[in-house]
């Protein structure tokens, strides 16, 4: 679309928003009494005046602006601009990665492959494979006096060159950057040959939905910008930060803010800026922010040992639904349901089972699995905690001795082809809709799952239980409701003693871990 085509859009765009403004306040206007309705001076309103506001209600909207000034203020001299150079990158075939040439070069096949390996094109002097020189710009927050700045990882990733421009306009140069990508957060230092203003750091666990914050940042490249809103969600899950869990806000984030501080009204730093969802790239009103509980703690790590280090459980989970709960007789939904225990982990030492429902984890309750995975990775390496779960219907402790998450941990093995196996299935299968067969050590390598015991879906028919559910070709029967499965005959066997009709739980195993799926006749 052409830029004229743009403008036209937004006036049409705000044409049709001044439309329905009118239109509310027309529908919202007093309607005027016709002759055939009783006049009754109990339900007669006097219309609307132009009044002037009363000095209680000024006096009111003037001490909201002044409490916005202050903690503008006491923030301001602690945010940074950030501007990054990357210097000419040569790409491979996928516009990513370390650089490649076109392997066919010299060849009789490089005329077919040279499309893939050249990222420049004619008359724009840019050499085949490369990309040119790039520059970014972000925002930081000062949070120690001798120079520590912290801000997104993606404000920094893969730049060459990080220059911070202070509040008072000197230029220095980032040094010693340390990042995160998994909560997408960064740290650096810079000296500035004289302590500086740092930020207060309050507490995100006790903002709430409605709270006012106020975004300062450099959008747009524009110095130093304040914009105003409130806290609309809490404990949004986000690609941005595998392991973080974003305050969602509608004060205006745009390009430029990501590693700015979210402020409360007593000047505080409550979270760092870092993406909106919006279909134009610019703000819409849907903000998010990594909350600053989550950020001092990384930020202190990063600052002492230059890396994080999270501690485990050594569990597969899940959110629990309404079905899942009632056939595991936990008769709640709020908790975090297990779905695997892997062997020789903390979990495993602790007695977890598949199945239970974690409620609480060091002494909080936990709702959902973000929570779960928060209080857990922050427990400190050899520390002792417990967990309650609710097993059965019954509460238990389990005391976990905890333990620093190993690298490749959780690493989910590439998936292979399946290779084809008899189906076979009885009348309880048919009913689901699905054949299974015995999973042979042959299959078993097939799928990358040597140490699973259980059966293997080998079809599913269309339109059926089964598929409506989520069963798919492929995965692994390991139980049916709480009896285990090795066989076609043991799985036939168990699921005569369910019942469709009041809904039958299935565990099963996919390439990227456990998962229970609740069966039930529509």
């Amino acid at each position: 679309m052409s830029e004229t085509g743009r403008q036209r859009r937004r006036w049409e765009g705000a044409a049709i928003a001044a439309v329905a403004v009118a239109g509310f306040a027309l529908a919202g206007r007093p309607s005027t009494l016709t002759a055939q309705q009783p006049r009754d001076a109990a339900t007669v309103r006097p219309a609307a005046t132009d009044a002037e506001p009363s000095s209680a209600d000024l006096a009111g909207v003037e001490n909201l602006s002044r409490v916005f000034r202050a903690a503008a203020k006491r923030v301001m001299p602690t945010v940074v601009k950030i501007k990054t150079t990357s210097g000419p990158q040569a790409l491979g075939p996928d516009g990513r990665g370390k650089p490649q040439v076109n392997p066919f070069e010299g060849t009789p096949y490089e005329d077919l492959f040279d499309d893939l390996f050249d990222q420049g094109g004619p008359g724009i002097g840019i050499p085949r494979g490369v990309i040119p020189r790039r520059e970014g710009m972000g925002s930081g927050v000062i949070i120690a006096s001798e120079g520590l700045v912290l801000t997104n990882n993606h404000v920094i990733e893969d730049a060459d060159e990080v220059l911070v421009e202070l509040y008072d306009g000197r230029e220095l140069t980032a040094s010693d950057i340390r990042s995160d990508p998994e909560t997408d957060l960064a740290v650096f230092r810079i000296d500035a040959g004289s302590p500086l203003p740092a930020a207060a750091l309050g507490n995100s666990d006790l903002l709430d939905i409605g709270d006012w914050v106020l975004a300062i940042g450099n959008p747009f490249e524009l110095e130093l910008t304040v914009s105003a809103g409130i806290i609309s969600g809490k404990g949004r899950a986000l690609a941005a930060g595998r392991r973080a869990s974003f305050l969602q806000t509608d004060a205006a984030i745009n390009p430029g803010n990501s590693g700015g501080p979210l402020v409360n009204l007593r000047g505080e730093v409550v979270g760092i800026n870092t993406a909106i969802a919006s279909n134009t790239g610019a703000n819409q009103g849907v903000g998010f922010a990594i909350p600053i509980n989550l950020a001092k703690w990384v930020s202190e790590q990063l600052a002492e040992r230059g890396v994080v280090e999270r501690a485990y459980l050594g569990v597969g989970i899940a959110e629990l639904d309404s079905k899942q709960a009632e056939k595991l007789n936990v008769g709640r939904r709020a908790g975090v349901l297990v779905t695997d225990v892997y062997p020789d982990s903390p979990a495993a030492k602790a007695g977890f089972l598949a199945g239970d429902l974690i409620v609480a984890f060091a002494g909080q309750p936990v709702e959902n699995p973000r929570q779960l995975q928060a209080v857990v990775e922050r427990s400190p390496p050899g520390s002792k905690t417990n967990a309650t779960i609710l097993r059965d219907g019954e509460r238990t402790t389990l005391y976990v001795a905890m333990r620093a998450l190993p690298k490749a941990f959780g690493a989910v093995a590439p998936s292979r082809r399946r290779a084809p196996g008899p189906a076979q299935s009885g009348i309880a299968g048919r009913e689901l809709g699905l054949s299974t067969a015995d999973l042979t050590p042959q299959l078993a390598k097939q799928l990358n799952l040597e140490s699973v015991e259980g059966v293997v879906v080998a079809r599913v028919e269309p339109a059926s239980v089964a598929a409506a559910a989520g069963i798919r070709e492929g995965m692994v029967i390991l139980r049916v409701g709480k009896t285990a499965v090795n066989s076609v005959a043991e799985f036939e066997a168990a699921l005569e003693n369910e019942a469709l009709d009041s809904g039958i739980l299935l565990l099963v195993r996919t390439a990227r871990g456990n998962r229970f799926i609740a069966l039930q006749r529509p």
